[in-house]
């Protein structure tokens, strides 16, 4: 198996949490180099990664022959130039999700990868969900009928505003749409394409706030309706899927354990309980011929992504998460957008 060498740009959360244990992890790539000044994560890097080279600027990583592949895990407003400059240097690009925070940015670095004859992707880990692989289970077994409602809500409780946070400044791409609803609205489109109309309701709610920091965004698929939703002020909790169909429903509670897991770094990617939901959060499905029963939930599986995008580059497997889809991603939110400012339903074209 050749290697992969990796250059890591960013080591906030979003690289400390979502990328660099994968990477770390995965079988074929090797992360070699992190770009990060801040003292306090500096030192997460060296006592964890201490393989890696820590550079204080992301050109490092970009000039540096070796590396192939470059993952970047900086503030949304970065995501085009880092990842054009990459592709310039001749490197595969995996960027953080949103992909850009314009469809017209999107569109270019699709256009730019190809020339360059150059894989890139969005890190859209949530298709790796415990809960969302238990929904496409149930979707794909039938035993709802004919699919007539979706919906998904991901919240949290979250009163204040975090002081020196690029998420909390109002700037381009910031905002619960292009943070939580990145990942609701791939998911919708993972599962049922393209929409024939948006209609989104974004809000501002908590007090001194200056993003949205709620959003109710609605799908029409003809008879299907799918409901999007997310908000900060969420205090108790509410079901994260709701499936209702022709013959039955689905109601799943609880989130999925990776992020946490992730977070506390406290167990191995290898450990067999990786990724596995508590009993006390498991679905319950109610159908027509079998009734009510728990369904247990599916495994998560971050390190799928990367082990993918491994294979992607190595010409083993084709592409999972292709950066046409979250091109598709980013119109929807723009849609949203329009749909919110004009007050009207909009066709999704």
């Amino acid at each position: 198996m050749s290697t992969i060498k990796v250059g890591l740009i960013g080591f906030g959360m979003a690289g400390r949490v979502f990328h660099a244990p994968l990477i770390d992890y995965v079988d074929g790539l090797e992360l070699v180099m992190i770009r990060e000044t801040k003292p306090d994560n500096v030192a997460i890097v060296r006592e964890r990664y201490p393989q890696a080279k820590i550079v204080d600027h992301s050109d490092t990583i970009l000039s540096d022959e070796t590396i192939d592949l470059v993952v970047i895990a900086t503030p949304n407003k970065t995501h085009y130039e880092l990842s054009k400059k990459a592709l310039e240097a001749g490197k595969h690009v995996v960027v953080d999700k949103p992909f850009t925070v314009t469809s017209q940015e999107a569109s270019a670095l699709i256009a730019l990868a190809q020339q360059h004859k150059k894989l890139i992707s969005v890190y859209q880990n949530r298709r790796w969900d415990s809960d969302f692989l238990t929904v496409r289970k149930i979707l794909a077994s039938g035993q709802l009928g004919r699919l007539v409602e979706y919906e998904a809500y991901y919240a949290r409780f979250r009163n204040d505003i975090r002081p020196n946070s690029w998420k909390e400044d109002g700037e381009v791409g910031t905002g619960l749409l292009y943070d939580l609803g990145a990942h609701l609205i791939d998911q919708a489109l993972t599962l049922f394409g393209k929409p024939v109309t948006v209609t989104a309701d974004l809000r501002i709610q908590r007090d001194n706030s200056h993003i949205v920091d709620h959003f109710n965004l609605m799908l029409d698929y003809g008879q299907l309706k799918v409901t999007l939703r997310s908000g900060m002020l969420v205090k108790e909790a509410l079901p994260k899927y709701t499936l209702l169909g022709t013959q039955g429903a689905f109601v799943k509670y609880g989130a999925d354990v990776q992020e946490q897991e992730l977070n506390e770094a406290k167990k191995s990617l290898s450990d067999p309980e990786w990724g596995k939901e508590p009993a006390t959060i498991w679905g319950n499905l109610n159908t027509v011929a079998e009734g009510r029963q728990t369904v247990e939930s599916e495994r998560g599986d971050y390190p799928a992504y990367y082990q993918n995008i491994y294979k992607a580059i190595s010409e083993e497997e084709e592409l999972i998460v292709k950066p046409e889809q979250a091109l598709q991603t980013i119109q929807v939110i723009e849609c949203a957008m329009q749909s919110n400012q004009e007050k009207r339903t909009l066709p999704f074209v």
